[in-house]
């Protein structure tokens, strides 16, 4: 039915189109301010409710954000569409499915290299570039596995950034000690950088451990759950992969924190969270003592990387290391830490040499 004007002087669509179920349904809104706006906004869903590559490129990414919504965890969600929505779709909003090419695209990285942060003035780190490319190569990807797109000319337009960073920063033992001495008046943070320095968990992971996750007589921590602070609420998700499911044990030292700790807490029950809060407490902290301690600063993440470095020099194998981790495959392992194993390497061709 053509767009007409309602009794206001304003433009209204009313149309049919067939769903996926075979039904025809009317479709009807009102509200446009001229006829172009009203037959467009016609084009546009009538393009989009059966995939067609006129559609543009925005309603695209609302298919797309439907699908994913019942798969992803709701973090993981919140992070992709900010991803999305302020660094692609500025970009390719309007633009047809069928008409991003990859000179366009190319045109895009090109700006995204090149572009600054507001608050830093710096230009995006390589892995971060990285993850904004591949969130658009995932949403087209989705239209041609999915839908009618014939091909990702993402996959022509080539790929930027870096999947790992060139540098990892890490503590030894020596400087975790150093600046955990600094926090032995705040009870909370000195347990929780404790844990995070000798396990190696998440952070989500160890705001989320309860009193019944750890058995001091077997001095093992169970990790079944990862914490976030989403829309000013508290959710308790799985943790991040299905090997995250995992049980740690840990040393007699941590063993000894940990029940120190547990005596100063008032009538401590299982289901109780070990460390209330969020990760604002440790990211305050670790910002601070490392100054007050003078060790090299690192990010919370980098605790985590710390705790491998300390295994990959004890000379624990990458298998051991994945598990612990709770790293779904072994190739994670090797690919993050690669760097950390000439020396390893250097160390084995020696034991080789002293058996000739």
């Amino acid at each position: 039915m053509p767009s007409i004007k309602d009794k206001n002087g304003k433009w209204l669509s009313r149309f049919y189109f067939t769903n996926y179920q075979g039904e025809k349904i009317q479709k009807f809104k009102r509200g446009f301010k001229t006829k172009r706006e009203a037959l467009e906004f016609e084009r546009e869903f009538l393009a989009s409710s059966k995939f067609e590559i006129t559609m543009s490129f925005e309603s695209l990414c609302d298919l797309y954000f439907e699908d994913l919504s019942h798969r992803l965890r709701e973090n993981t969600m919140i992070t992709k569409k900010y991803i999305i929505k302020d660094k692609i779709l500025p970009y390719f909003g309007k633009i047809e499915v069928g008409k991003i090419t990859p000179i366009l695209i190319r045109k895009w990285q090109n700006k995204l290299m090149s572009k600054k942060n507001e608050k830093t003035n710096k230009v995006y780190s390589q892995t971060y570039i990285k993850t904004i490319n591949n969130n658009l190569v995932a949403i087209l990807n989705y239209a041609v596995k999915y839908h009618s797109l014939q091909e990702n000319p993402c996959h022509k337009a080539g790929s930027i950034g870096k999947k790992q960073a060139g540098e990892m920063n890490v503590w030894t033992v020596g400087e975790f000690e150093k600046f955990i001495k600094e926090l032995e008046h705040k009870p909370i943070s000195f347990l929780g950088f404790y844990i995070l320095f000798w396990t190696g968990i998440r952070i989500g992971e160890l705001l989320a451990l309860t009193v019944g996750d750890i058995n001091l007589d077997t001095r093992m921590i169970r990790v079944n759950k990862s914490y976030q602070r989403i829309n000013k609420k508290d959710v308790i998700t799985e943790p991040k992969t299905p090997k995250g499911n995992r049980m740690i044990p840990i040393t007699a030292k941590l063993t000894n924190v940990i029940e120190k700790y547990f005596s100063m807490m008032y009538n401590p029950k299982e289901e109780d969270r070990i460390i209330e809060g969020t990760k604002y407490r440790f990211e305050h902290d670790i910002k601070n003592y490392c100054i007050k301690s003078g060790v090299q600063k690192i990010r919370i993440h980098d605790l985590r990387h710390s705790h491998a470095s300390v295994l990959i020099n004890l000379g624990v194998s990458p298998l051991a290391i994945a598990k612990r981790l709770g790293h779904e495959k072994i190739e994670t392992t090797l690919n993050i830490y690669s760097h950390l194993y000439p020396e390893k390497e250097k160390n084995m061709i020696d034991l080789l040499d002293s058996l000739n």
